[in-house]
């Protein structure tokens, strides 16, 4: 098997005696689209938080690469380690043009002496253009940010976060709010975008996650209950008795964060 882009060894997140992660293995792949899924109170988000250092683990090893110790590293350092996050609200600045927007991502990931710059790269400027392409924005590009469509937004964002070139994106229900239409073509986005990094999903809707998934885990209380196929997922017992709280052979119901 190949080297995990991320893994996480024994840990445990505990908020005054209540663990929200508890003796937690996982990893994940490069060029997976790995979703998470569980009924509320499961630790999803946490798992999120944690990885991206908003909440600090209380013990137990998350290493990138196999070498990089993340547990002891804040969200900044994190971040320029490789790991970015994009949260379920957009957060653009909509007073600013599309292709605006992206600048400043490219600036943030050049630091301040490119924020001082008066000229773009050739090689920056074929990024901003490939980012635009990559989101279907690029007749866009002039348009004001707060004036797109919402899953518009979400794919400027998502955007914003790539130029950053990390090596795994963390998405928390990058679909809520959006039409059909707008659902596949984000769902084209992530197999995309999964073709040069690992994608790490938190979702509840479960059509999504068996049509774009790779790979599924799904935790209960802190814990890895299963993970496979979305296949394997839907017909284990134990998952099943965890949803919906008794044996039955239909398929996993939507759940909350």
């Amino acid at each position: 098997m190949t080297q995990p882009v991320l893994k996480l060894a024994k840990v445990i997140v505990d908020f005054s005696g209540f663990k929200a992660i508890n003796q937690l293995d996982f990893s994940v792949q490069p060029n997976r689209v790995h979703f998470v899924i569980g009924p509320n109170g499961a630790g999803k988000t946490t798992l999120l938080d944690v990885i991206c250092g908003k909440t600090r683990a209380t013990q137990g090893n998350i290493q990138l690469h196999g070498k990089r110790e993340l547990s002891k590293m804040s969200e900044n350092q994190i971040v320029h380690q490789g790991i970015a996050r994009k949260f379920q609200a957009p957060s653009i600045f909509p007073q600013l043009k599309v292709i605006e927007n992206l600048e400043i991502a490219m600036k943030q990931k050049k630091g301040l002496f490119s924020i001082l710059r008066a000229k773009w790269t050739k090689q920056e400027k074929d990024k901003i253009e490939e980012m635009l392409n990559l989101i279907g924005l690029e007749k866009v590009r002039n348009e004001l940010a707060g004036s797109l469509a919402h899953g518009q937004k979400q794919w400027l964002e998502i955007a914003m976060v790539l130029i950053q070139e990390p090596d795994i994106i963390l998405l928390d229900e990058p679909i809520a709010g959006m039409s059909k239409k707008e659902r596949d073509k984000t769902g084209e986005l992530i197999t995309q975008i999964a073709k040069e990094r690992a994608v790490l999903i938190v979702e509840h809707d479960m059509d999504f996650v068996k049509e774009y998934a790779d790979v599924v885990t799904v935790m209960h209380e802190g814990q890895l209950l299963f993970e496979g196929s979305m296949e394997q997922v839907q017909n284990n017992s134990k998952v099943r008795e965890v949803y919906l709280g008794r044996k039955v052979e239909s398929d996993v119901v939507n759940t909350g964060s």
